[in-house]
């Protein structure tokens, strides 16, 4: 009876646009359970779970990516009011910024040459394409601000996109581990990094750790996001007659 329930709810959903946004929901719910259970390591990261889970059963289901993204655009259409929503956390930690406007500052301009700079330099070093190369230099961006970077400095915006999701779950999963071992105990400070380095997921991860951190996370991912377009075309040109 029970199995039988079930398929009736399986048959439903797989001829509707709900299935992409139930399955979203219940893999991040489960991979969000499994993170709990092992007491927050960043290396039980819930959306790499979830990422992994929802590719494994759309692979064992044979349903393609545009039936499952007919419903999951209802997620992605809240990402836009999700990073305007990083505003009240940011307002809260208002005093704090205005004590730090000039670190901030100085540290979001490093954080995108060094980050867009040494991507170009290392891909080029292991004899990597120009295509790669353009296509790694915005990877520390959020991605459709990447991919809009990629596309016009002849990268692809394709590549440009699995690239950043791996830029922020490797920031998410290593980064406040490598705080801890570089000593750095400053939220403010942990959080300006994770910002510029790992965009979104980054930002995710810094809010599990604190308020604090994750307000930090979020000014600097949307002020990186407009340094890059702002700088990398530049500094593309500027490494391409340097390393001629």
């Amino acid at each position: 009876m029970v199995e039988h329930g079930l398929t009736d709810i399986w048959v439903y959903l797989s001829a509707s646009p709900l299935l992409g946004l139930t399955m979203t929901l219940v893999a991040y719910g489960l991979a969000h359970r499994l993170y709990l259970r092992a007491r927050a390591n960043p290396l039980v990261n819930p959306v790499v779970g979830s990422v992994a889970l929802l590719i494994t059963v759309l692979m064992a289901t044979g349903t393609s990516y545009e039936d499952y993204f007919e419903g999951a655009q209802f997620v992605h259409f809240l990402l836009g009011p999700a990073t305007v929503a990083l505003a009240v956390p940011l307002y809260q930690q208002l005093s704090r910024l205005r004590q730090l406007w000039l670190p901030v500052a100085i540290s979001l301009l490093s954080g995108v040459v060094i980050a867009a700079g040494s991507s170009i330099w290392l891909a080029r070093l292991f004899g990597g394409s120009r295509e790669i190369q353009m296509s790694l230099a915005p990877k520390s961006a959020t991605a459709p601000v990447a991919m809009g970077i990629a596309e016009k400095i002849g990268g692809l915006p394709s590549l440009t996109a699995v690239l950043v999701v791996l830029t922020g779950v490797t920031g998410a999963v290593l980064g406040t581990k490598l705080f801890d071992w570089l000593r750095v105990r400053d939220d403010s400070v942990r959080g300006i990094a994770m910002g510029v380095a790992a965009h979104g997921i980054g930002t995710a991860r810094a809010f599990q750790v604190s308020p604090q951190m994750g307000a930090f996370s979020g000014l600097a991912m949307a002020l990186s996001a407009f340094a890059t377009a702002l700088l990398v075309p530049w500094l593309v040109d500027w490494m391409a007659v340097l390393l001629a």
